[in-house]
């Protein structure tokens, strides 16, 4: 995934609610690969041998390349497709749930199952939770020592954030900046040190932010 920032489920989780008796249970996780979706749902289906179905969905990729919906059962397009769509109605990427059904002796419908297995992916991830990750690349300013009370304070007033200060021969002070605002950020600390620092770009890595 390369994309500047991009929603997904928080981690590995699950939710369980109840309507007319039966037991939904939605489990989700952050998966890269069809391979690792589908690894996590085979998981969730020997765990739970003994439920009547195990619907599954998921996304991924940047533009959704993969979308999976699986009713394991359930009437056509009752199941698979509304846990997909909330995932996309949410905007997630590279996220799986699969809702597990205990099946508690009333009949729901068609419809009734389709706003079953919807709600439990929407309250389970409201539950789990959602982080927006944010592509960041690691800048490193090296200055002399002098100008550490300067650079640190502009740091942290700014809207950059800052990631660590390394003592060394000179000092180093390394901040996420955002893939698309670099330029401006050495332009900035530039003027703030006078032309004084040695300017380098690191590592690029997603910062998480909680929704």
């Amino acid at each position: 995934m390369t994309l500047a920032t991009y929603q997904t489920v928080k981690g590995r989780g699950k939710h369980e609610i109840i309507i007319q008796k039966s037991r939904f249970i939605a489990f989700f996780d952050r998966v890269e690969t069809e391979a690792e979706a589908q690894a996590f749902i085979e998981k969730i289906k020997k765990e739970h041998w003994n439920a009547n179905h195990n619907c599954s969905a998921y996304l991924i990729g940047e533009r959704d390349e993969i979308q999976k919906a699986n009713d394991d059962g359930e009437p056509s397009g009752t199941a698979g497709v509304p846990m997909l769509e909330v995932l996309k109605k949410r905007g997630l990427k590279d996220t799986v749930v699969v809702v597990t059904r205990y099946f508690g002796g009333i009949k729901l419908g068609a419809g009734g199952l389709i706003r079953a297995y919807g709600g439990a992916v929407s309250e389970g991830l409201n539950a789990v939770g959602v982080v927006q990750r944010s592509l960041m690349v690691v800048v490193h300013t090296a200055i002399d020592y002098h100008w550490l009370g300067k650079v640190e304070h502009a740091l942290r007033e700014s809207t950059y954030t800052l990631k660590e200060i390394e003592y060394l021969e000179s000092v180093d002070v390394q901040a996420y900046v955002a893939v698309d605002e670099v330029d401006a950020f050495e332009t900035w600390m530039t003027d703030v040190t006078n032309g004084q620092a040695v300017l380098k770009r690191g590592d690029e890595v997603y910062l998480e932010q909680e929704l």
